[in-house]
């Protein structure tokens, strides 16, 4: 590794990958950027460019990936263009490339950021799904490679700073009694549940706390991140998920929670602004300068905790029983809850529709045991497919 981190950015143009930009700009002498990519957003992406000046831009889309070269190109920007999945794959395991900020949101993030582990980069890792969708196969090639795993989400790498100093992702911490996993409870805390097939797709992405892209957004309001979360928690931390709580804290101040055995509970506090695990990610293990501004403890009048109400949040039940079923369950839960979300953004499933057809997919499919990540991807596959058909004649509506 050189002195001088060299970073590829999986997902540049959403709200972590230009927070992480945010954050390498404050700090030239120890940060470069050396790879960019998104999957459409194209002109983003060339502002990016303009700043950064990477060695390599990709976009996933092959025409807008044309017109990025030949913008880049007008200007005199020596950055070279890759497009597709395989560009993706390409900057995550280049021989010049030392860390990889995996960004990238959903199923879409899974091969490359494989690929940076497999080559044994500093794997930044805010992609839950690489987790939900192939735990074992990623914690293996993780080890099996010396990768440096780092979580980036707010609530792990609380979790992370909370554990015993040198602690690796991976590693099973002792004396844990009980993981304390906040959620701010989103935008729907204490709406009536019989009230929330009306929920428009702006009403579910107004974040109270956090300012995240449409997708995540959605998943906060149906809780479906936190189950995301929660299996992603097991396996970064080998911790059963039975010792794993979620709690709901609308302040988003306390990030997450590990209970000792001893009766201890160690917390880590802050403003809600992803600058602080990012540069935590980078750093590791050191601290640096975050762009945040500190917290300030005398404002916080209270600090109050909840259990989510299961009427509310049916999405949890469905990731809980995802998680103890096991082998694919997960992949297709995932597969599903995509699949439901791009409907409601659309207009074209009720909010309340997006669990009903989560549980209908996994209730069609059997839990079978994948055996290689091209098995994940064909599952993943035929749960999307089987996600579309449901859909059909039972829960779409006219946009």
């Amino acid at each position: 590794m050189s002195s001088v981190l060299r970073v590829t950015v999986l997902g540049s143009t959403g709200t972590v990958g230009i927070n992480t930009l945010d954050v390498i700009a404050r700090h030239p002498d120890r940060f470069e950027v050396f790879a960019l990519s998104c999957a459409r957003r194209w002109q983003d992406l060339l502002e990016q460019c303009r700043a950064t000046q990477p060695r390599f831009a990709v976009v996933l889309d092959e025409s807008a990936a044309a017109q990025l070269r030949q913008a880049l190109q007008s200007e005199g920007i020596g950055t070279e263009v890759l497009s597709g999945a395989q560009g993706m794959i390409e900057i995550a395991q280049h021989d010049e490339c030392d860390a990889v900020m995996a960004a990238i949101v959903g199923a879409a993030g899974l091969e490359p950021t494989m690929a940076a582990a497999q080559a044994g980069k500093r794997v930044m890792l805010a992609n839950k799904e690489s987790l939900v969708m192939a735990g074992q196969f990623f914690m293996d090639a993780v080890r099996d490679n010396g990768a440096e795993l780092l979580p980036i989400d707010s609530e792990h790498n609380a979790i992370f700073q909370c554990l015993p100093m040198g602690y690796r992702a991976g590693s099973k911490p002792a004396d844990i009694r009980r993981i304390l996993l906040t959620a701010s409870g989103g935008p729907f805390r204490h709406a009536d549940p019989d009230s929330l097939g009306d929920v428009t797709p702006e009403r579910a992405i107004a974040h109270p706390n956090w300012s995240m892209g449409p997708k995540i957004s959605v998943d906060s309001a149906t809780m479906m991140n936190k189950g995301l979360e929660l299996i992603e928690a097991s396996w970064l931390f080998e911790v059963p998920v039975d010792k794993i709580q979620i709690v709901i804290h609308p302040q988003s101040i306390i990030h997450s929670m590990v209970e000792y055995r001893d009766g201890s509970t160690l917390a880590q506090m802050g403003n809600p602004d992803m600058r602080v695990p990012i540069s935590n990610g980078l750093s590791w293990p050191e601290r640096i300068e975050s762009g945040t501004d500190p917290l300030d403890v005398f404002s916080c009048a209270a600090l109050t905790f909840e259990t989510p109400d299961p009427r509310r949040f049916p999405c949890l039940a469905l990731a809980h029983a995802a998680a103890e079923a096991g082998g694919s369950m997960p992949i297709i839960m995932n597969a599903a809850n995509e699949i439901a979300v791009a409907e409601f953004l659309d207009r074209r499933l009720g909010f309340t529709d997006i669990a009903a057809l989560i549980d209908d997919v996994m209730n069609t499919m059997d839990s079978i045991e994948p055996d290689s990540i091209e098995h994940v991807k064909d599952i993943d596959a035929e749960a999307r497919r089987v996600a579309a058909t449901r859909l059909t004649g039972l829960y779409r509506k006219e946009a």
